[in-house]
């Protein structure tokens, strides 16, 4: 064979296994982008976990869980269900939240049930940095993925391994510890401080709250004046907050039972 026809039987060759390999990897390329945006997209989600626990758990909860009378629930089903209807918007759930973190809110849409920090307008602060809020627009986008990526969660709501890891093992048989966990659960973790457990400053500090209770005068007993400031919390405004930031229907929200627990875990926040 002449070195000319060698050369072109090698480069016919070469044509052919190039357009081989290529054929192969564009067949592949559709799975390799799908694999890609999962991981930009989970990269995003978990992002966006970091966020929401930096800047929004104050009002929305520590699991997204919303706290009563200050912010709503963000993973359950009505949020997913009915929220883009009650509103009217015509876009997407994600494109939603996105609107809502970038502009705030100056006033509740629902204000029998949701009051925000209940110091006035707005009632949800501009998180946009080009409103003057603190955040970028890749960092609400984040936390939009991620708030809407509990939709998964909000169909099966009754699944165990839907629940979030506790935050501390509890005796059930405990007041004390149970009352412990309903301060977290009722979301009294957004507004007040129990050393070692939460750090909010809305409302006052809890320590040392049942030995301030039994000298406030006007008031029977400590349990007396804990469990009025929990069911009419206008009854007695501590100096320096304001009044309205406490639902006002807390007490019809706790279950008896819990709201006893609760007492006693509160009355045991002595101070020294």
């Amino acid at each position: 064979m002449k070195r000319i026809h060698l050369e072109i039987a090698l480069g016919t060759l070469f044509v052919i296994a190039s357009a081989v390999l290529l054929i192969i990897m564009a067949s592949e390329e559709p799975a390799r982008l799908a694999r890609f945006e999962v991981e930009q997209r989970a990269e995003q989600i978990e992002f966006g976990a970091l966020v929401f626990e930096t800047n929004c758990t104050n009002c929305h909860g520590s699991h997204a869980q919303g706290i009563p009378g200050k912010a709503p629930c963000l993973k359950c089903p009505e949020f997913f269900s009915d929220r883009l209807g009650e509103v009217g918007w015509g876009g997407s759930l994600e494109d939603y939240v996105v609107s809502v973190v970038t502009t705030g809110r100056q006033v509740s849409t629902r204000p029998a049930l949701y009051q925000g920090e209940g110091t006035g307008v707005p009632v949800m602060p501009t998180w946009s940095d080009q409103f003057g809020g603190p955040l970028r627009e890749d960092q609400i986008r984040a936390v939009a993925a991620f708030i809407v990526n509990f939709e998964s969660w909000a169909a099966e709501p009754e699944a165990p391994e839907a629940y979030p890891t506790p935050l501390f093992s509890v005796d059930v048989n405990d007041p004390i510890a149970v009352g412990r966990v309903a301060f977290v659960q009722y979301g009294c973790v957004g507004c007040h401080t129990v050393e070692g457990l939460s750090t909010a400053t809305t409302g006052p500090v809890m320590n040392g709250i049942a030995t301030r209770a039994a000298i406030r005068e006007g008031y029977e007993s400590a349990e007396d004046y804990i469990l009025t400031s929990i069911q009419n919390p206008g009854d007695y405004v501590v100096e320096g907050f304001n009044d309205g930031v406490m639902p006002i229907n807390f007490g019809e929200i706790i279950s008896e039972e819990d709201l006893t627990n609760l007492l006693a875990f509160l009355m045991t926040l002595t101070e020294e």
